[in-house]
This record gives structure tokens, sequence and C-alpha cells, in this order.
């Protein structure tokens, strides 16, 4: 295990020439981020998870009753031992002939079957009522942790020139306010990442989950080989852009024209931002 470690944090892949990691550790003169100041994110991504189930009780669902978006879920399809057996372990989406082996078997109509599997598909899809409260505590969190880094990202040199990213690299201290930035959004993230295995499994469960593991990877490498300035830039314009989307989330359902064709356009427009800021960043570098 040692060695491979040893291989996978190599210093001449994660820190220029003449580099070291015993060169970055803290002195009395200075603070630098270490790899063991992200093990708080595990427990208080537990405590944001918990955060979050009281406020879609107690905020977010007296909302949704106060806009008047119903509880209710997709008709239940009809209890069937044989049928939910071949739900479950086979197949979602059964074929022609499948159908017709059910038919015979269950003495019932292709029709009926068909009916049989579109409602239980239908049953796995979250109410519009869950999606609101879960779209809400992220708009939430996204909010709250944007209007934290534009507050402390104002007063830096880096946000006005991003050369200053890399003056001085590797050796920039870390401010109490870098650090913090990053264990809330490292526990946030670990705390989404963990809700996908509790929440209502949907059909880009994958998708997401690999998006989120690919977020955490990140944040705790840019952290750990403190390139933690350009990634404080990096996190706020995916939070802005994140606010976006939620936005448009929480709207789609009542105004799907205009609203959602715009807030999806500028959405895009902060996504490329971030790509071009981060491509510009890396440049600097080289």
């Amino acid at each position: 295990m040692a060695g491979i470690l040893a291989w996978f944090w190599n210093e001449r892949f994660w820190l220029p020439h003449n580099v070291t990691w015993a060169d970055l550790k803290n002195t009395d003169e200075a603070t630098f981020p270490q790899a063991e100041d992200l093990y708080l994110a595990c427990p208080l991504a537990f405590c944001i998870f918990m955060i979050r189930l009281v406020f879609e009780r107690f905020i977010a669902r007296p909302c949704a009753m106060g806009l008047k978006i119903q509880a209710n879920g997709p008709q239940k399809a009809q209890p069937n031992a044989i049928l939910e057996k071949v739900f479950t372990a086979i197949t979602k989406h059964p074929d022609e002939k499948r159908l017709e082996g059910l038919s015979k078997q269950l003495d019932w109509d292709v029709r009926t079957i068909q009916r049989w599997f579109r409602q239980r598909r239908n049953q796995e899809k979250p109410s519009t009522l869950a999606r609101f409260c879960e779209s809400m505590w992220r708009l939430t969190f996204y909010l709250y942790i944007f209007t934290y880094g534009v507050r402390f990202l104002k007063k830096t040199p880096w946000l006005w020139n991003t050369k200053e990213c890399w003056y001085n690299y590797p050796y920039q201290p870390l401010t109490v306010d870098i650090h913090y930035y990053y264990i809330l959004e490292l526990s946030f993230y670990l705390s989404v990442l963990f809700s996908r295995f509790t929440d209502i499994r949907r059909k880009d469960f994958l998708i997401m989950f690999l998006h989120h593991v690919a977020t955490i990877s990140l944040i705790v490498f840019s952290y750990v080989n403190n390139m933690a300035r350009v990634g404080t830039l990096v996190m706020c314009l995916h939070d802005a852009a994140d606010i976006l989307i939620e936005v448009r989330t929480f709207y789609c359902k009542r105004t799907r024209g205009w609203m959602q064709r715009c807030t999806g356009a500028m959405a895009s427009f902060y996504r490329k931002n971030m790509s071009v800021s981060v491509e510009k960043a890396i440049s600097l570098a080289w």
C-alpha cells in the first residue's frame, strides 16, 4: 500500500520542479494545505445530510404546500410477484417476445402487462413535491456558499488578476477563508454523493454519481497540491452556474417557455466561462 501511495503522490507529477512534499509542511512562519485537513469533511458531510432532511421536512415542504404543489405520486401498479421479479431482476422494458410469454403465464392481455410496467416505472420517479424539496435545498446551499465565496474572493488579488494564482506557487500560505471554503464545498458534495444511494434512484444515477466523484476529486487534488487560489475561482463559477440550473428546475413545472430556455442558456454561459477560466489558469501555470 505504501508503494502505491508513493507512486500516486509522485512529486514530479503533482509539484513543480525541485519542490517536494516536505517543502509544503507547516512551519511557524506559514501554513500550507495538508491532506489531513480534509478529514473534517467526512463528519461535516453527515451533519449537512441531516440538516438537509430537517430543511426539506420543516421548510421546503411547507413552502411547497403553500405553492399548492401536490404530494401525490403516480398511480401504483397492481401487486404481482411474477411481474415484480421480472421488473427488478431482468428488465424494466420487456420486449414483445417476453410480453407474450408473460401474457400466457398470467392469462393477462399484452396491453395490460405493458400498462403495468409503465406504472411500475413511474413509481420509481420522484414526485413533484420531492423534486421541489430537493431543488430548494440545493438552491439554498448554493446561494449561501456562492455568497460566502464572493464576499471572500472580492478581497483577494487573484479574483481581479488571475496571474496572482501562480505567483510564488506553490509556496502560497493557506488562509482560514480558503480552508473553510474548501471544507464546506467538499462536505456538501460528499453529502450529495451519499444521498444518491438513499434517494429514489433515477435514470441519470450513474452519470450524476460520476459527476460528483469528479467534482470531489478536483476539490481534493487542487487543495492537496496547493492550487487553492485557482480552485476557489472555479468553485465560485461552478456554484453560480448551479444556482441558475436550480432556478430553472424550480420554475420549469410552472413556466415551460422562456424562463426555462433563458436560464438554460445562462447556465450554459457560466459553464463555458468556467471552462475558459480553467484553461486560462492552466496556460498561465505553464
